[in-house]
């Protein structure tokens, strides 16, 4: 028994806790309070459903990213050991030749342009290499291993085309990481505290307007049945008003009848006197 009472008294100490103001929205119980906290909770639900979606798409998108990583970082390996070989091979044709590359080199030959990509509101950063102006180094090993310097700045060319997409996946990787993070914060942040918060205070609200109810039709009750008593009370005063002027009434008429009766024994002056023939 008695630890049948400590568990009511346990369950009424978390529902009060629950029901605290720290637990639920500070507001007054009303009609209109109960619609303006169901608004709220339809829309803390669509929030949270938009939010799912995006968290979804955010890491579907952040998957592929990290497929097309490992494949171009796989890619990259074979890229720059091909690039060195070719540099051995250049350099064993044509001499060393970046004497005369430094001296024909005035400006960037390739260069990087970036973009944004919109990814469920999340703007990504996308590199992307071309080539501005003539080649400056078609004449370099003229004499000899020309073809192998070629075949060098080809290869060193793919090179830098793999390591700037490379950049631009790992940029987009983070900085889709950080807002698959942040969003996943927020749809947790929707679905453990706003709207169970939202949820006890509609609880709260609805315990409240039925105690209202409760005392409001217990009040009418009280008030209905004083009308009542103060009716029947009436009612009684009426009927016991009009019982007590029927026999003062009756009594009344009696007395009168009474007195206006002639009485022979106290009847004033002489007798008339009788004649017998």
């Amino acid at each position: 028994k008695l630890k049948s009472v400590s568990e009511k008294t346990n369950k009424w100490l978390d529902y009060v806790k629950k029901m605290s103001g720290k637990d639920k929205i500070n507001i007054f119980p009303s009609r209109m309070a109960m619609t303006v906290i169901k608004n709220q909770l339809k829309g803390a639900q669509k929030g949270h459903s938009l939010l799912k979606k995006k968290s979804d798409a955010l890491t579907l998108r952040f998957r592929k990213i990290l497929k097309s990583i490992i494949e171009t970082k796989v890619m990259m390996g074979d890229a720059m050991k091909a690039a060195s070989f070719s540099l051995a091979e250049a350099y064993f044709t044509a001499g060393d030749f970046s004497v005369v590359v430094l001296e024909n080199v005035d400006k960037a030959w390739v260069k990087v342009k970036s973009r944004s990509d919109n990814v469920a509101g999340v703007r990504l950063p996308v590199f992307e290499s071309y080539s501005d102006g003539s080649n400056t180094f078609e004449l370099t090993g003229l004499s000899r291993g020309g073809q192998q310097v070629n075949t060098c700045a080809a290869t060193f060319n793919k090179a830098v085309k793999l390591l700037v997409d490379l950049a631009s996946l790992q940029t987009s990787f983070v900085t889709l990481d950080e807002a698959i993070k942040t969003t996943n914060r927020r749809v947790n942040a929707i679905e453990h505290v706003i709207i169970p918060k939202i949820e006890r205070t509609i609880t709260y609200i609805t315990s409240e307007l039925d105690e209202m109810e409760r005392e409001e039709f217990y009040r009418l009750k009280k008030i209905q049945g004083k009308k009542k008593k103060n009716k029947e009370d009436r009612e009684l005063a009426l009927e016991q008003y009009m019982s007590d002027n029927q026999r003062l009434d009756t009594t009344d008429g009696m007395d009168t009848a009474i007195t206006r009766e002639p009485n022979l024994l106290n009847m004033e002056g002489d007798d008339e006197d009788i004649l017998f023939n």
